[in-house]
C-alpha cells in the first residue's frame, strides 16, 4: 500500500535523505522517498501492516531528524 504525504518546513535536502533512510529501516515499510524539492513523502508499506502505527513511528523518526517538519496526514 502506497501513500503520499505533504511536508511543511522541511529545511534541507540532507535532512530529507536522513529521514528517508530512517523510515526505510522501520518494520512494515517496503520503501520510502522524501523529496526536499517537492516537500512530499511517499511510503510503501506492507498491505497487512497497520498503517496508522507505522505513521506514528514515521512521525517520531522524522521529528528526531527535523523537529520543525510537519507531516500533513
Amino acid at each position: 500500500m502506497k501513500k503520499k504525504f505533504k511536508l511543511q518546513d522541511l529545511d534541507c535536502a540532507n535532512c530529507a535523505a536522513k529521514m528517508e533512510d530512517a523510515i526505510k529501516k522501520l518494520n512494515g515499510v517496503n520503501d520510502a522517498s522524501v523529496s526536499f524539492m517537492t516537500q512530499k513523502m511517499t511510503i510503501d508499506a506492507d498491505d497487512n501492516a497497520d498503517f496508522d502505527s507505522i505513521m506514528d513511528e514515521v512521525v517520531k523518526v522524522c521529528a528526531k531528524v527535523e523537529p520543525d517538519c510537519v507531516i500533513l496526514r
